[in-house]
């Protein structure tokens, strides 16, 4: 994780950005409790940060992929550690 964050803010967290067509706080559910979940996630998410994406709901599939890659990016730009968005 530390070699795809190489400019990381110690002081911002980790995040993992995915895309799904549930309900984002049912998705985070999935992961916590197992189901198609990103391993990092069941173990170490915390919580929902809906102050990062909430302005990008909804969107079409197609629209998606490619947010999610740009978030990914974006979110690294400005010092966090990102898991995921590929």
């Amino acid at each position: 994780m530390l070699r795809l964050n190489p400019k990381r803010d110690p002081n911002k967290p980790c995040v993992y950005v995915g895309m799904t067509g549930l309900p984002v706080d049912h998705r985070f559910e999935n992961h916590k409790n197992g189901y198609k979940a990103a391993r990092l996630v069941r173990k170490y998410g915390v919580r929902l940060m809906p102050e990062l994406y909430a302005h990008l709901n909804p969107m079409p599939y197609e629209h998606a992929v490619q947010m999610e890659k740009d978030l990914a990016d974006d979110l690294r730009v400005q010092g966090y550690a990102v898991v995921g968005g590929t």
